[in-house]
Formats: structure tokens, C-alpha cells, sequence
């Protein structure tokens, strides 16, 4: 046999030994229907603990903390979960089993278990859910364990889980497998979970800040509230293409033009575009608007809603964040858009340096630009290429041109800039916001231009939103409003260097079968 097939047996012999497993464990599913055994019933009986909440592993544990080693509690118990290991010895088995809070020993014995039970023990699998009845006790070790009187099997694993450190390493099976992952790799239940708190942190600060939740559509006729290239569908009952909303922002400002004076909506958005540690192309965001409100209102909505997340996962405003420690109870600075870029080029830059001098900048640095680019496009992309990674923050980037920031209100001082900050954390974007513009007969010139923009190849440029125009005219109240990314700020709190980390089913590449 020449070394490449042996190399080529090698690779697939985990492979077919999960496959003779999978056999094995069918034939056992086989015979336990058999034999009249039920390998998935459709319930069980919790015991006199009456749900799960009040038997898992970690509240009895902690329940019958004072045992001594050797005592049995005379006390019958009920748990669940699922089988980690089995260690048989003769006349005794010790299971191991995990639920959602922690690993529990199983000390099961022929002489205490029924007869069923017993049997039934002998058939189980690494992987199987089961549930057991029977008698806290501590081993003499002091191990805290239940005696099962009697075992009911909830569901037949068919499938080995695979081993934590070679059988599930690949990152794109462990995306894809993410059940599995789960299982083998509580850091990530962990972290879907700290999400989740994080989520719901969020959900009280705003209620508590007088915000209304609402929901808006995700099927929209026209394309707009962000630059972004998008997903098309077609309703076949309106026999009509939509888009799916690449934002939120359009329909919520709407809703304050209505009468809602405070709103916001935590949902997924969709933008048809590239994939990397930070993009996704299904994401979710929160968008808040506040009438009556501007810019300075949304730095104080910003930092009150990272601040009560980061106390909700961790406990702390100072987190470190792949090797970088950041301070959310310190101070955030401010800084012009045009200064960064200035900085960072060691000359003076603004919308007055002349065209020949930004482009020159761009050649310098070895940057692409296009000759239909005025001032402001020409220092947002320096801005956008030399500065953004390069800022620990927080800080709140401020005074972006109009060129870019099609629905923030002008600065009155200086009407080529715009009333925006992007916030900016360990080089990441991970909010932004404006003081909206409400003016209808500016927002519809720059709809104008956005139109123009996309006539001429732009297919990132917004369409022009006629009923939009139509609500403003009607009024809209001074109002600021912000975009917050959550998975990034999942990433920060987490300490996760990737957005698929903190995504339960990242988006991935269709799966090649091979038979």
C-alpha cells in the first residue's frame, strides 16, 4: 500500500468508525422499541420537584451542600439531562450527567435500581438524555450523587458526539454543527448565553428610559436608511420585488412623526455584502429615536446603554478586549472626523484643503479614490482607511461630511457637515448616530443625489422614498437617533475575536455531500 492511500485511510477512519457506531446505536434503537421501550416519549414524570428548574444539578448540589462523605439524604430526587460518560463495574454503573447548569454523578447499583432500569443501563450511549429518580447521597469520596431507583430514556443519541479537541476542531463544522459545538464546548453555550443577558439588559435600560419596542417591516418596497447593497424577493400575491431592510431607521422615524415620542426596535437586518470577522449578512441592531432629542442626547443614550450591558455580563465597566483594556465608566472623548484624519497624515485637512491636495494624500498612501469624489468623500475615505483601526476609544467620531451621511441634520455653522458621530472601540464601529434631518425639502435633494448616485453605478446608494418626503412634510420633531451593532457589542463583552462567535447559525456556505 503506497503512502498516499494509507494517508487517505487514516483521514477517513474517524469517519467510518462514527458510521459502524451510528449502525450500532440504530440496532439498539431497534431493539428497545422491541422490547416496548419508548426511545422518545413524548414526556416524562419530574418527581415531586414538579420542573426542571427546581431539580437541576447545580440547585441540588447546592441543596444538599451539607451531606457528609458517605451520607445517604433519605431524600428522592429527580433529575435530567444528558449522558457525558458511563463507567460500568459489575453490579454498579456511574453515569455522569449534564443539564444546562452542571454535571451530576449517577451512582447506580443493580441491588437499588428495578429490574427495567437496570437493563436499560446497559444499553445507553455517551450522548443519550435520560432521566433518573432516586436517592441523594455523597460517595464516600464526597462525590455528590443521585442513587436511581428508576431510569427513563428520553431520547437515543444515534449519533457519537465528537471529542472536544480532535473530533470538532474544524471552526466551519463548528459553525455549521453549532448543536454540537454547544455541547462539546460550554465556553460557547456560555456565550449565546451572556448575549442573551446582554439583549435583555439592554430591553430594561430602554423601557426604563421611557423608549417604546415596536416592530417594523422586513419586506420593504423601497430601499433605504442605509447605503448597502441588499437582498431581493418577490411577493407573488402583490406580484411586486421588495428588498429585505438593510435598516430600521425610515419606518421608526415615521412612527415618531406619528406620535411616539420615544421609540426603538432590537432586530435582525440584511445586507447582501461581504463576510469577515465583523460582518454578517444578517445582523442584529437596536435603533432608537427620540423626538424632541439631537446628537449630545444620543452620546448620553450610548454610553448608558453599553455601560448597563457591560454591568449585566460582566459585572464591570473595565473589560479587556483581545489584549486591550477599555473603560466605560471613564469619560468618552470627542473628536472631529477631519482631525483624526489630519493626525494621522501630520498636516492640517479640511473640507477647504483643495481636491489636488486630498487626492494626493490618497496617493500617498497608496489609496484608490474616484475623480466624481468632492472634499468630503476624499477625507471620509482617509478617515474610513488610516484612522478608524487605529482608535482605542471609546470616542465619538464627530462632524461627518454631508457627502456620506444622506439623513443627518446639517451643522449650522458650517452646512457641508453634518450633525453625526460614529462610535468607535478597538478599531470597530459599533454605533451610529445623527441629529436626524427633518427638513423635507433637503432630505428630498439628497434622495436626489442618492438616486443619481445608484443611475450611476452606485449599488450601494439609497432609492428615493416619496412616502418618506410625504411624512416629513407632515412633520417631523427635532429628533436624534442612533444605531447600535449588537453582535459586535456581544463581541466586546465577550471577548470574542469573531462575529460567527457570538452568532448562534452564522451564515455559511452551502454544505458539499457526498452522497
Amino acid at each position: 500500500m503506497n503512502s498516499d492511500t494509507e494517508q487517505s485511510k487514516n483521514e477517513n477512519a474517524p469517519e467510518a468508525a462514527a458510521l459502524d457506531e451510528r449502525a450500532v446505536r440504530r440496532a439498539k434503537r431497534e431493539a428497545l422499541i422491541a422490547a416496548d421501550v419508548e426511545p422518545y416519549p413524548a414526556t416524562f414524570d419530574r418527581g415531586e420537584a414538579g420542573d426542571d428548574l427546581g431539580s437541576n444539578a447545580a440547585t441540588l448540589e447546592e441543596r444538599f451542600a451539607g451531606l457528609a462523605n458517605g451520607e445517604d439524604s433519605g431524600e428522592i430526587v429527580t433529575v435530567a439531562g444528558r449522558i457525558r460518560a458511563i463507567r460500568r463495574q459489575g453490579k454498579m454503573a456511574f453515569l455522569d450527567l449534564e443539564d444546562a447548569t452542571a454535571t451530576i454523578q449517577l451512582f447506580c447499583r443493580a441491588n437499588v435500581a428495578d429490574a427495567e432500569s437496570w437493563e436499560l443501563i446497559g444499553t445507553l450511549d455517551v450522548g443519550d438524555i435520560v432521566s433518573a429518580t432516586g436517592e441523594a447521597v455523597r460517595s464516600r469520596r464526597g462525590q455528590f450523587s443521585v442513587a436511581p431507583v428508576h431510569l427513563t430514556l428520553l431520547a437515543k443519541a444515534l449519533r457519537p458526539l465528537p471529542e472536544k479537541f480532535h473530533g470538532l476542531s474544524d471552526p466551519e463544522t463548528r459553525y455549521r454543527q453549532r448543536y454540537a459545538d454547544m455541547i462539546v464546548n460550554p465556553e460557547v453555550r456560555e456565550t449565546l448565553l451572556a448575549r442573551s443577558h446582554m439583549v435583555s439588559a439592554i430591553r430594561r435600560f430602554m423601557e426604563g428610559e421611557g423608549y417604546v419596542e415596536v416592530e417594523t417591516p422586513m419586506l420593504q418596497e423601497t430601499l433605504g436608511g442605509a447605503n448597502a447593497r441588499p437582498f431581493k424577493t418577490h411577493h407573488n400575491a402583490l406580484d411586486t420585488d421588495f428588498y429585505l431592510r438593510i435598516a430600521t431607521e425610515l419606518h421608526l422615524k415615521r412612527l415618531v412623526v406619528g406620535g411616539i415620542p420615544r421609540v426603538f426596535e432590537l432586530g435582525r437586518q440584511f445586507r447582501n455584502e461581504g463576510m469577515d470577522a465583523t460582518h454578517n449578512p444578517e445582523f442584529t441592531t437596536l435603533e432608537a429615536y427620540r423626538a424632541f432629542g439631537d446628537i449630545e442626547d444620543m452620546k448620553t443614550l450610548a454610553r448608558g446603554i453599553f455601560r448597563a450591558a457591560a454591568d449585566a455580563v460582566l459585572g464591570t465597566q473595565i473589560l479587556t478586549y483581545q489584549g486591550t483594556e477599555i473603560d466605560l465608566a471613564k469619560p468618552w472623548e470627542s473628536v472631529a472626523l477631519s482631525d483624526l484624519v489630519a493626525r494621522r497624515v501630520g498636516e492640517p485637512v479640511s473640507l477647504d484643503t483643495p481636491l489636488e491636495e486630498l487626492r494626493a494624500l490618497h496617493e500617498r498612501f497608496d489609496l484608490e479614490w474616484e475623480e466624481s469624489w468632492g472634499a468630503g468623500r476624499l477625507i471620509f475615505h482617509l478617515y474610513d482607511e488610516l484612522c478608524e483601526k487605529t482608535l482605542t476609544g471609546p470616542v465619538f467620531v464627530c462632524d461627518y461630511p454631508v457627502e456620506v451621511s444622506p439623513l443627518a441634520k446639517r451643522r449650522s455653522d458650517d452646512p457641508r457637515l453634518t450633525h453625526r458621530f460614529e462610535l468607535v472601540i478597538c478599531g470597530s464601529e459599533y454605533a451610529n448616530a445623527f441629529s436626524e434631518l427633518n427638513d423635507p425639502v433637503d432630505q428630498e435633494e439628497r434622495f436626489l443625489a442618492q438616486l443619481a448616485a445608484k443611475n450611476a453605478g452606485d449599488e450601494e446608494a439609497m432609492e428615493y422614498d416619496a412616502d418618506y418626503v410625504r411624512a416629513l412634510e407632515v412633520g417631523l420633531p427635532p429628533t436624534g437617533g442612533i444605531g447600535i451593532g449588537i453582535d459586535r457589542l456581544a463581541m466586546l463583552l465577550t471577548n470574542r475575536p469573531s462575529i460567527r462567535d457570538v452568532v448562534a447559525f452564522p451564515s455559511l456556505r452551502p454544505e458539499r455531500r457526498t452522497s
